[in-house]
């Protein structure tokens, strides 16, 4: 079974909430939000949400704000963020199996292996996927199709 990682699951929750404009007193007028403000708003366990966004702003998905006033905010739009990107920023590279992502532990039979190389193929298939959905897909995908807006481009 494919399955993505739970940290991978709880960062596309915090980037989206990130994005929300709406977000009350839990962040200031610039969309700078704190990781407990982030933690109580979606229910993700605070220590969670700080390894989310260290691993967000390493991957410079997220940007890191210093001082009393500082927090996270979202370095690019949602529609400029895909699912890969995610991906990669918490669980590394996508890759199916150990020959595809040539690692150093590698496969054990890749001298002999009637199947190498062929699986790249599939690879791409899933990464080019998930490169075509981006976070405000999956934003507006979670409102009802009656209740939703048009997007005007970011």
């Amino acid at each position: 079974m494919l399955r993505l990682s739970k940290l991978t699951d709880y960062a596309v929750v915090v980037l989206i909430r990130l994005s929300d404009s709406d977000c009350g007193r839990v962040c200031g007028g610039d969309g700078v939000q704190t990781s407990p403000g982030i933690a109580a708003a979606t229910g993700v366990p605070e220590p969670t949400v700080a390894k989310v966004l260290k691993a967000l702003a390493a991957a410079g998905l997220v940007a890191s704000l210093r001082g009393a006033r500082g927090g996270y905010r979202l370095d690019r739009s949602l529609a400029a963020i895909s699912v890969a990107d995610v991906i990669a920023a918490v669980d590394g590279p996508i890759a199916l199996t150990a020959c595809v992502d040539g690692g150093a532990g590698g496969c054990d039979v890749q001298n002999r292996c009637a199947v190498k190389g062929r699986w790249d193929v599939v690879n791409d298939a899933i990464r080019g996927a998930l490169h075509g959905i981006t976070l405000a897909d999956m934003r507006q995908a979670s409102v009802p199709p009656a209740f939703r807006v048009p997007q005007a481009a970011e």
